[in-house]
């Protein structure tokens, strides 16, 4: 007879869940980096041809936005993640010196840490001695500096991930002004972006477990706030210059 195993009813739906929440970090950045791409994309468009600025100078001023955003949002990205790598690549080598001269009160560490979170004090000094004969650092890592795997900096991964999450949202209204003419470019690149916005804004509200026509109105009001104030700017100086 084959042996039976048997399973935890709420393993696998522990498991998706853990890897349903990763996934969910990285959608919701990509959705916030395309409305940037948006808003900032769809309102210079606007501004430029409230300007009276020709069909090639608006094209050509919303592919300038496409490129500074992208680039701007990577670096940004980079040298935020890039600083968090540092610190935490500081903290571990501080904490592997610390488990290189002071073993037995790097487990008093890690045994007040598990009895702060509720287990008894034994069975918490049972829990850290067994964790750190099996990965001193890892246990130290995850629980006393809030350190894993999964949420460790990735510089180069979250600099990419933001220019093309940027460079999507940009590409929207600038396919837009690539296929209008220009008597109705003003209208509609705007009622395509807000569109665009209130997709991305319900998505990114479902995502994280909000309502879905609050995010996606609060998303698309300040979106329309911006493109009003652009192109009213671009009016102005406009009509000035």
């Amino acid at each position: 007879m084959a042996p039976v195993t048997t399973r935890c009813p709420g393993a696998f739906l522990r498991h998706s869940e853990w890897h349903r929440t990763d996934r969910i970090g990285w959608l919701r950045a990509a959705v916030l980096g395309a409305n940037d791409g948006i808003v900032s994309t769809a309102s210079l468009v606007l501004g430029v041809a409230a300007a009276d600025a020709t069909h090639a100078g608006v094209m050509v001023a919303g592919i300038a936005s496409l490129v500074a955003g992208a680039m701007s949002m990577a670096a940004g990205e980079y040298v935020s993640v890039r600083s968090q790598a540092d610190s935490e690549k500081a903290a571990l080598d501080l904490e592997r010196t610390e488990l290189d001269t002071d073993v037995p009160g790097e487990v008093r560490e890690l045994t007040a840490i598990y009895v702060g979170r509720g287990l008894d004090p034994a069975l918490a000094g049972q829990v850290a001695q067994q964790l750190m004969a099996h990965d001193a650092l890892g246990a130290h890592a995850r629980d006393e500096l809030g350190i894993s795997a999964m949420h460790s900096a990735r510089p180069i991964q979250a600099a990419a991930t933001s220019a093309l999450a940027f460079s999507v949202g940009a590409a929207l209204p600038l396919a837009v002004v690539a296929l209008v003419p220009l008597a109705s470019l003003v209208p509609v690149v705007s009622g395509t972006s807000l569109a665009f916005l209130a997709f991305l804004g319900g998505l990114a509200a479902r995502v994280g477990g909000a309502s879905v026509a609050k995010g996606a109105m609060r998303v698309t009001f300040w979106g329309a706030l911006a493109m009003a104030l652009t192109a009213g700017v671009g009016k102005v100086f406009g009509t000035v210059v």
